[in-house]
């Protein structure tokens, strides 16, 4: 088989081809999606992308309250579904969305109730979407969310919640500093999968000195010696309220940007056109997120992390991510390991949080990098500049009795304002002037 990667007529479903003598991959070589390799490499691979995703999905829910087994859980079914949606032919993992990490956290006052209506919202959403695109193509995305509406949505979604992250670093700030240290050394020095695992391993180690130095309580403590280790995940009912919801439904221009950016990560790695992929993956990835959001769990995305792992390895095989979301689901029953998860200190969420909100935020501005978006465009600069402040700054308004943050302002302003502007600036104001000059 050459670098080059046969495109089948059809996507396949259980009947994975072995890809040579199942061993080994030649110079050149990969194994394609609709290929394997023994069981027993298989296996071992699936588990790479389960330690992959492992930090970041966990992260959500214990950022955010929620159960950490349950939406683990929703993470190996969501992935099936996936899978099952795009006939096996687009590997990925769908994992917690960090998207979702600043509304759920503004939202918990009003209870996990509450919370799951608005992932349940956003779900729904984005299903629709996905019918949009199955049905028009993806040009319709650029056309209403262009480069520079998305770029500005992600950042002030990212940047909202650095208060969160700080006020937790003031809480522990020794523990919160070891995690920030060893995150910061372990990104920059380490290599391949060692540096992917980042976060993982500085909040390990942040929590490990924690529990050295009683920075774990003992009710904690306690709480993991009485834990079990087999049990069920805790599910929980949702309920719709529209101020949690108008608060979430924002978070749709993060998922939808992260399952089109997907789509075209593994079309390039994978050398074919998954154009067509497009639609059913956002499908796809609503339903896992109603889903989720119907029964207790967090929202869900395509994860980056495991196209490192398929980048590293050479392995498309959607049969490794059979592997992994089977795995995930046999972690779902242990209550024990979710218990272990809830004692992660405030000092350590600090740390962790402090870059990883810095990212999200950063995420943006490389939006408007890749897409060579102009700031010296006066509408694009205007545009975003009023929707950050409004996202950063937390604008909260009521509307009747309903109260709106800033990530609702700053999401829903831009999306509306961007095209009335851009038409004025086109037919009455400079950008006329300038065409009739030229």
């Amino acid at each position: 088989m050459s670098n080059h990667l046969k495109s089948p007529e059809h996507g396949s479903w259980f009947g994975w081809a072995l890809h040579g003598d199942g061993k080994t991959i030649g110079f050149g070589e990969v194994v394609a999606p609709e290929e394997r390799l023994s069981w027993g490499r298989t296996i071992g691979i699936g588990m790479q992308h389960v330690i992959a995703m492992f930090g970041a999905t966990l992260l959500v829910p214990t950022l955010t309250g929620f159960p950490v087994n349950t939406t683990l859980l929703f993470s190996g079914v969501g992935t099936i579904l996936f899978l099952l949606a795009t006939r096996n032919r687009l590997p990925s993992y769908l994992g917690s969305s960090f998207a979702f990490i600043a509304p759920l956290t503004a939202t918990q006052a009003q209870g996990i109730g509450a919370q799951l209506g608005g992932v349940i919202a956003a779900g729904a959403v984005l299903i629709a979407v996905g019918i949009v695109v199955t049905a028009l193509g993806r040009g319709v995305i650029d056309a209403v969310m262009p480069p520079a509406v998305t770029g500005a949505i992600v950042a002030l979604i990212g940047l909202n919640l650095a208060p969160t992250a700080t006020a937790n670093v003031e809480k522990q700030p020794l523990i919160a500093g070891v995690t920030l240290l060893a995150i910061v050394l372990i990104t920059v020095a380490g290599r391949g999968m060692l540096g992917r695992l980042a976060i993982l391993l500085g909040v390990t180690i942040g929590w490990v000195f924690a529990w050295t130095t009683g920075g774990i309580s003992s009710e904690s403590r306690e709480a993991i010696a009485a834990a079990r280790w087999v049990g069920l995940p805790q599910f929980h009912q949702p309920e719709f309220h529209l101020a949690a919801v108008a608060v979430t439904l924002p978070v749709v221009v993060v998922l939808i940007a992260e399952n089109v950016g997907h789509v075209k990560a593994v079309a390039t790695m994978t050398q074919r056109n998954l154009d067509d992929l497009a639609g059913p993956a956002l499908m796809a990835d609503g339903a896992a997120t109603v889903l989720a959001g119907g029964c207790g769990g967090s929202g869900t995305t395509t994860y980056a992390e495991n196209i490192g792992v398929m980048a590293a390895t050479r392995v498309y095989s959607s049969a490794a991510y059979w592997v992994a979301a089977t795995f995930a689901i046999i972690l779902a029953f242990i209550p024990k390991f979710g218990a272990v998860i809830l004692t992660i200190p405030a000092g350590v969420l600090g740390g962790a949080t402090i870059v990883l909100y810095g990212m999200i935020g950063l995420l943006g501005v490389r939006i408007w990098q890749d897409n060579k978006v102009k700031l010296t465009d006066p509408v694009n600069l205007t545009a975003a500049a009023v929707a950050l402040v409004a996202g950063i700054g937390n604008l909260t308004l009521n509307v009747g009795s309903i109260a709106l943050e800033g990530i609702a302002w700053g999401s829903v302003g831009i999306i509306v304002a961007y095209p009335a502007m851009r038409w004025l600036y086109d037919h009455v104001g400079e950008g006329q002037q300038s065409r009739q000059l030229d």
